[in-house]
């Protein structure tokens, strides 16, 4: 894939993302900030949590960088959007997952 299709890609999942994590957000007390080409998750507790996604543009990947972990995920034309290899999983089922793992309940994204 060349840098304009995966920029292309990436934006369309960022938009679809972002959309997503601020009604989420709304319902579980947690911030959503886009800038740069990346989103930000600042969620209210002691340690003032971040969550960082962000394009990986050489790579072709988007990376999230959460819960002490760096996920890195691959474009699947099997699955029509990014996939962590690792896991199977997709940008949208790996964010529920981390969410909620850091909010100690059940997060669909």
């Amino acid at each position: 894939m060349d840098e304009k299709e995966f920029q292309k890609r990436c934006d369309a999942a960022f938009d679809a993302l972002q959309r997503r994590l601020q009604e989420v957000g709304d319902e579980r007390g947690f911030e959503v900030e886009g800038g740069s080409g990346k989103l930000e998750i600042q969620f209210e507790d002691a340690d003032e949590t971040r969550f960082v996604i962000s394009p990986q543009t050489p790579v072709r990947q988007i990376w999230i960088s959460a819960l002490t972990t760096s996920f890195k995920l691959a474009w699947s034309d099997a699955a029509g959007t990014f996939v962590l290899e690792k896991t199977g999983e997709t940008l949208m089922q790996l964010m529920g997952r981390i969410l909620s793992e850091q909010l100690g309940s059940p997060v669909s994204v």
